[in-house]
């Protein structure tokens, strides 16, 4: 085959698959023997098994060691391994001649040296081919393309390698011939096959190895196995001195001279040269055998092969030089290549494997061969690679196969009983399962399980382990069985199939095809050691199918079908034959055949039809049958050759045990046979047998001596053959019972005991499952069905219909009146007698008196209810199926019903539609009369305007926008008159009611001008969500309560601060959470303030409490008392808690841990103390403190509550809550805040009307100077100190400390408050000695005399600055470039330090107050360094391109920024503004 044929592989069609429900697994046989009819038309199919079953996998792993099978893929090919012999002959007659062959290259393809021989013998031998120029025509055969010279190549070819070889087996003389190679030919690798055959590979062999034949030039000479090796150069032996001259390697195949050889095939292959030389002396052993002369002693050479010497010249035709290399004379190479071929079989690998072993070498080769995983390489690729491999000579491919590894050694894949397998209790089932294939042999439907013997790999299981490429050759099973493989995990395995009538054409085209092999091998097919392309056998007729078997799937072979396959990688297989009852005759012909072919049988057909005969009383009966055909054959031929022996003349007779013998003792020396009934022995050769067919080829001795050993005698078979028979004809004597019954023959019938006893005789004779039996069955219970219905009905004991009503029938197969008229009458055609028939006659009776009275009752137009219910009463007693019934029921229902329509027009508050709706549809169910129609139509009126008004009331209440409520009123009136339940209209008048009663509420909210309550607003809102009606007060009302939203987010802009913890009432309203925790979150204080206001009775404990006393306050006024109560508790507990805190940080012995901060940590570092509570923090857990300057007060974060905006931006918020008129907790928390600022800064003013402010400094002089406001202390070792100076609480009096808390506590920004703050902490808390220094400086100037501030500076100052108009305080920076710049580099200034900024501040300060300078220079107030500085210490230096100015109207003329004084530009311009150093002359503002 070509190169280009071998690509072209094409997969057979593919066999049919069956997958079998669960009824149809259940029985393995009955399955098989119902797709025999499709499968066997392909002898070979696939089985899926249910999804479910899924036997465990049982063998044992651990034990399993096995020695596999060597597979050389390419000798498996029945023609490739033609051609391999061929190769070899052609290179075992070029290396006796000391030559190499090697295979040429003809248009970059091996040439197919094989086909070049047979299609030039074909064509009449070379002589003739050349002789009629057919050299193009053979080259076209072979495949070349026409037109190219190829002819002329094939003929060289041909002369140079293939004729001396032919000529040489025709026996002619030989012209001289040499062997020459081009350099680009592949040195040819004889394969040996039948030396390899008892030849171990070795341990170091490539397992799978993969090698190219065609290897390069390089010198490789071969040695006999029988050869005596010696040391000779060359494996030449050559006489004398002369020396050869280097020529190309050449032979000559000559004959002696004078003695002419024949080629004659030796009969044994011991027989050598060697063995017929006579002894001769030392010297007589070089003489030449032509000439007998010993001269020339350089021209005679030695064979390598028989030492006997020849001159070179001597020989036929001479020799011009001595050959180089290996040479045998004429006669040796006549004998070594008429060597008889050996027959071919498999070798054993050298070594054993485990399955993990075994399975880690074969995915290794697969995926080093394909060079990918070995679950990713196709099955399609697997296949033709396989066929080319196959098929080629060009490589070699060996793998090895685990084939027939016996299951009693190591145990079946599937479960037994006698295995140390553990099975799973889910498991159990699969040990006696049909298709457990330990079972299967054996089960009562097969043939097999009457063989006594344990046949491994027929009875018994055997396994096989397979490999990528690992293949079984075509074969059948034995005995034409058949057989099934179970695939039990792994890759699939790849079958192919010829269904059992093509079994002769197969074998007659592999014998066509490859007749050489079976020349030498007749029963080569029987061996499993050869395969074919399926393409080759397709091509030739030979029908072929194909499957991929997977795992968990089985493959069943049919009798006599070859089958073959390989294997897809790594996989784990089971088999083994059953044979079936269909099998008899087919197992008979294979012995008649295996006769012929001088075959050994497994085992005795004969022995097997005798045990199955002896146990005929339990043979099933359709194999009783078989078993009675093959008996009758085999009982006949077994007298008949009684019979021809018998006249042969052999009289000696011995009964003989056969069963006991093995069966290599008894069987046949001529054909194998294995004998049971009978064989023929001679005294003369003990221990030998033929069968009765071949009693002349025993032995040469008379047939009187000749005994003839039988098992069963002639009168024995026959009672065995009789209760064959007997099985056979019991059942067919039954058959004819049945049949008689079935078909109702004879005159007296058969009582229902006697066909009972048939199904029972059935049963228990295992007769076969036909149509017949299954009629009989029908009969029966049919039979059996009329007399317990008959005895029903006699017995009133079938109750099948409903009481209540006399509902419809349970059973729907009741007869009819006229049936059991008729069932009366069928009662004598059945084919057996009831014994209850004649009391089905009163039943009758009983049914016609109640027809009589139905038709009676029906025919009344008014009947009563009560005799209907008493007449389908009496029904109920008859288990007949009655025509009136459905008539009286219908009638029944139609009275049940009108009084239904009755009872619910008599309750209209409960006559809903629903209701209605569920009497109409009852109603239209009824049959049709005058009464029913009525009330239907009386019902459908009222339905029908029911549902109108119900979707118009809907229809009212979802339109948008909402109608008026006098258009539903009018609505609700006209729904009133209804007679039913409408839920609709009645909430419609819910509706109604609830826009009424909202209404009126909304009126009375703001009726006699009161301000309605932010709550109550939003409550009546959300009640008109749910009020579909048009409320006129709605949008007014949503109007204020979106202008209050509107209201709270202007008031949360202007007092929160970004990312705010409080809400809007937080701020506004006096704190309740004075003295809470730092580290306790806001929602834990209000969880605990709302635990003590329900513990204790003390209230506006918390901002619940604070907000619900708002909410619930009648007016504004309350309201004010409410947020009064709770400013005097805050007051309370803020002063307590700056007592409490300050007293925490005096130095005293063994005190606790103090913890302090937001931490909760003890003080240490750098700290700064909050004003209001006078907590003390770590600067580094609160916002940055370093530009704090002197005189600025530092708050902590929950005492910064809110931006604290300026007081004109809060006014304005609480006349526009005014204008809104809603009140609201924020409203008059906002109130309060405003009020208690007013009082406040009355309160200042009058302190410092009182002097209150004056007794500072008294104070300060009686407690000493040495307080300070900078603590430096050391607590429990860690030592802590405040850089930021703060008013010490000693020097305060509880009135002034009170004045000043309650200004921190206001949310709202005052210049009083920053000016008290500065004015006391210069008096308590002077600056650092700079400042100090200055201080004294001020108070030696002038200005500290009262003199001085009557007639000095601030009386001249004055009369200035009435001349410049003093009432336009407003001054625009943008006036005045210069002053622009210079108020920019004092802005610059302003980041010096507090000590330059003192200095600065004072020499302005003397400047400006100084007589002097005031008196000459009165502009000088007016200078650009007054105009460009702001008189407030505290002055937050504001930027932009309008900034504005106020002068106080005291006596110190300064000026301020508006801003920095808390000033807005109105008041600025309607108001005088007098600085709190001239309201407090003993004020310094620290300058």
């Amino acid at each position: 085959m070509s190169q280009a044929q071998l690509n072209e592989f094409i997969p057979p069609p593919e066999c049919p698959v069956f997958e079998p429900s669960w009824e149809e697994f259940a029985d393995p046989f009955a399955y098989i023997n119902k797709i025999r009819p499709i499968a066997e038309k392909t002898g070979i199919c696939k089985i899926r098994p249910p999804p479910e079953w899924q036997p465990p996998f049982a063998c044992d792993v651990d034990r399993l060691k096995f020695t596999p099978r060597i597979q050389r893929l390419n000798e498996l090919e029945a023609q490739t391994r033609v051609k391999l012999n061929f190769l070899d002959q052609i290179a075992k007659f070029w290396e006796l001649q000391g030559c190499t062959l090697k295979i040429p290259h003809v248009e970059r393809k091996i040439l197919d040296l094989y086909q070049l021989n047979k299609l030039v013998n074909e064509e009449g031998g070379f002589d003739a081919v050349c002789r009629e120029r057919r050299w193009t025509k053979i080259s076209v055969k072979m495949g070349f393309a026409p037109g190219k010279a190829i002819g002329s190549h094939l003929r060289a070819h041909y002369e140079r390698i293939l004729y001396p070889y032919n000529v040489f087996q025709t026996g002619d003389n030989l012209p001289k011939a040499t062997l020459t190679n081009d350099t680009k030919d592949k040195e040819y690798t004889p394969h040996d096959l039948p030396q390899r055959q008892s030849v171990q590979p070795q341990e170091t062999c490539s397992i799978a190895r993969r090698a190219k034949r065609m290897r390069s030039e390089r010198g490789c000479f071969k040695t006999e196995p029988g050869e005596v090796c010696e040391n000779r150069p060359n494996l030449r032996r050559r006489m004398g001195t002369y020396v050869g001259k280097q020529e190309p390697v050449r032979m000559a195949v000559a004959q002696v001279k004078q003695e002419p050889i024949e080629h004659e095939v030796p009969t044994e292959y011991k027989e050598t040269v060697l063995d017929r030389k006579p002894q001769f002396s030392k010297v007589d052993q070089y003489m030449c055998l032509v000439c007998g002369k010993g001269t020339a002693e350089d021209r005679l050479l030695l064979c390598d092969g028989c030492d006997d010497s020849y001159h070179i010249f001597c020989l036929i035709p001479p020799l011009h030089d001595v050959p180089k290399g290996d040479w045998r004379c004429p006669r040796c190479l006549a004998q070594e290549c008429g060597k008889p071929p050996v027959a071919f079989g498999f070798e054993q690998a050298g070594r054993s494997y485990t399955l993990q072993a075994f399975g880690d070498m074969a995915d290794s080769f697969k995926s080093d061969y394909f060079n990918m995983p070995v679950h990713m390489v196709p099955t399609e690729l697997v296949e033709k690679e396989f066929w080319r491999l196959v098929s080629t000579i060009e490589e070699d491919v060996t793998v090895e196969y685990g084939a027939d590894i016996a299951s009693k050694e190591f145990g079946s894949g599937f479960p037994s009983s006698n295995s140390h397998f553990e099975l799973s209790p889910e498991d159990k089932h699969y040990l006696s399962s049909g298709w457990n294939l330990n079972n299967m042999p054996v089960l009562d439907a097969s043939v097999l399980t009457h063989i006594t013997a344990d046949i491994c790999g027929m009875k018994l299981p055997w396994l096989y382990v397979g490999m990528c490429f690992s293949s079984f050759c075509w074969h059948i099973e034995d005995h034409w069985s058949y057989s099934i493989n179970y695939l039990h995990w792994g890759e699939p395995k790849t079958w192919y199939g010829a269904p059992g009538y093509a079994a002769e054409h197969l074998e007659s085209v592999m014998k066509n095809l490859a007749p050489e092999l079976f020349e030498s091998q007749p029963d080569l097919l029987h061996q499993l050691v050869t395969i074919m392309n399926p393409n080759t056998l397709m091509n030739n007729g030979v029908p072929i199918y194909r499957t991929n078997q997977c795992a968990g799937e089985f493959v069943i072979t049919f009798p006599r079908a070859y089958h073959s396959g390989f294997n897809q990688g790594f996989n784990f297989a089971e088999a083994v034959n059953f044979c079936t009852m269909d099998w008899m005759a087919i197992g008979r012909n294979c012995v008649t055949h295996y006769r012929q072919l001088s075959r050994y049988c497994v085992f005795s057909h004969d022995e097997m039809v005798c045990n199955m005969a002896s146990k005929a009383d339990t043979m099933d009966v359709e194999l009783a049958s078989a078993v009675q055909k093959d008996m009758i054959t085999m009982v006949k031929e077994e007298e008949q050759l009684r019979e021809r022996i018998k006249k042969m003349g052999v009289v000696q007779s011995r009964q003989v045990d056969y069963e006991v013998l093995p069966d290599e003792e008894r069987q046949c020396c001529k054909c194998r046979t294995t004998c049971y009934l009978s064989g023929i022995t001679c005294a003369c050769s003990p221990g030998k047998m033929v069968c009765l067919y071949h009693t002349r080829d025993l032995c040469s001795c008379p047939h009187s001596n000749l005994a003839l050993h039988y098992k069963f005698t002639l009168d024995e078979l026959y009672p065995m053959m009789a209760s064959v028979k007997l099985r056979a004809e019991s059942y067919r004597d039954w058959l004819c019972s049945v049949q008689d019954i079935l078909e109702n023959k004879g005159t007296k019938k058969r009582g229902l005991e006697e066909l009972h006893t048939l199904v029972e005789q059935a049963e228990m004779k295992a007769f076969p499952h036909i149509i017949l039996l299954d009629q009989l069955c029908t009969i029966a219970a049919e039979a059996d069905k009329v007399a317990a219905m008959a005895q029903q009905l006699l017995n009133g004991k079938r109750q099948t219909r409903y009481r209540s009503g006399g509902g419809k029938s349970q059973n729907h197969n009741e007869l009819t009146a006229e049936e059991l008229r008729s069932f009366v009458r069928q009662l004598d055609s059945l084919p057996c007698n009831i014994r209850q028939a004649p009391l089905l006659k009163d039943l009758l009776t009983r049914v016609d008196d109640f027809q009589q009275r139905s038709e009676r009752l029906l025919s009344d137009e008014s009947p009563s209810p009560q005799e209907l219910q008493e007449l389908l009463d009496v029904s109920l007693g008859l288990d007949v199926e009655l025509p009136q019934l459905p008539l009286l029921r219908e009638r029944l229902e139609q009275a049940r019903w009108l009084e239904a329509v009755q009872q619910a027009n008599s309750r209209p508050e409960s006559l809903c539609l629903d209701t209605m709706r569920r009497l109409i549809d009852q109603g239209v169910g009824l049959a049709p009369h005058c009464s029913v129609e009525r009330a239907m139509a009386r019902l459908q009126e009222l339905l029908t305007v029911s549902e109108q008004w119900e979707e118009r009331v809907l229809s009212l209440m979802e339109a948008r926008p909402y109608h008026s409520i006098e258009t539903l009123d009018a609505a609700l009136q006209e729904v009133e008159n209804i007679p039913a339940y409408l839920p609709n209209c009645l909430q419609l008048q819910d509706v109604i009611t609830k826009a009424k009663r909202w209404l009126h509420e909304a009126e009375a909210l703001q009726l006699g001008g009161r301000i309605p309550v932010l709550d109550s607003l939003s409550e009546l809102l959300l009640r008109a969500e749910g009020i579909p009606v048009t409320l006129d007060p709605l949008s007014r009302l949503e109007a204020l309560v979106s202008d209050v939203q509107t209201w709270k987010e202007s008031a949360a802009k202007t007092f929160l601060l970004k990312n705010s913890p409080f809400s809007l009432l937080e701020v506004l309203c006096p704190r309740c959470d004075v003295g809470t925790g730092h580290q306790k979150s806001r929602s834990k204080k209000a969880k605990e303030a709302m635990q003590i206001s329900k513990k204790s009775s003390i209230k506006l404990e918390s901002l619940c409490d604070v907000e619900r006393a708002l909410s619930e306050s009648k007016d504004s006024a309350s309201a004010m008392v409410t947020l009064a109560e709770v400013r005097q508790r805050e007051m309370e507990m803020l002063l307590a808690l700056r007592s409490s805190n300050e007293s925490k940080l005096v130095p005293a012995e063994n005190c606790c841990a103090l913890s302090v901060c937001v931490c909760q940590k003890a003080p240490s570092g750098a700290m700064v103390q909050c004003e209001l509570c006078r907590e003390v923090f770590h600067c580094g857990c609160v916002t940055a403190t370093t530009d704090l300057e002197y005189g600025q007060a530092w708050l902590c974060p929950l005492c910064q509550r809110s931006r604290k905006p300026p007081l004109d931006k809060v006014l304005p918020l609480l006349a526009s809550l005014q204008r809104i008129r809603v009140r609201l907790p924020e409203g008059d928390a906002l109130r309060f805040l405003i009020e208690r600022t007013v009082r406040w800064q009355h309160r200042v003013q009058q302190a410092c009307a009182e002097g209150v402010l004056q007794n500072v400094s008294e104070r300060m002089g009686r407690v000493g100077p040495g307080i300070s406001s900078h603590l430096t202390q050391e607590i429990n070792g860690s030592s802590f100190h405040t850089d930021h100076q703060s008013v010490p609480l000693r020097g305060l009096s509880p009135e002034l400390e009170e004045l000043m808390v309650e200004g921190f506590l206001l949310q709202v920004t005052l210049p009083e408050t920053e000016q008290l703050y500065r004015y006391l902490l210069y008096k308590l808390a002077p600056p650092p000695s700079p400042c100090r220094s200055n201080a004294e400086e001020d108070q030696k100037s002038p200005r500290g005399s009262p003199h001085h501030n009557k007639n000095g500076v601030s009386s001249l100052k004055k009369e200035v600055m009435n001349s410049q108009s003093k009432r336009t305080k407003r001054r625009k920076d943008s006036s005045d470039s210069q002053h622009s710049e210079k108020a920019k580099k004092c802005r610059k200034k302003k980041s010096k330090k507090s000590k330059e900024r003192s200095e600065e501040k004072g020499e302005d300060s003397k400047r400006t107050c100084s007589p002097t300078h005031t008196v000459s220079d009165p502009a000088a107030s007016d200078s650009e360094e007054d105009f460009s500085l702001c008189a407030a210490p505290w002055c937050r230096e504001p930027e932009g391109d309008e900034v504005n100015w106020v002068q106080c109207d005291g006596s110190c003329n300064q000026w301020f920024h508006q801003v920095c004084v808390g000033l807005s530009a109105e008041r600025a311009e309607s108001e005088d503004y007098i600085c709190i150093s001239c309201t407090q002359p003993d004020y310094n503002r620290g300058e």
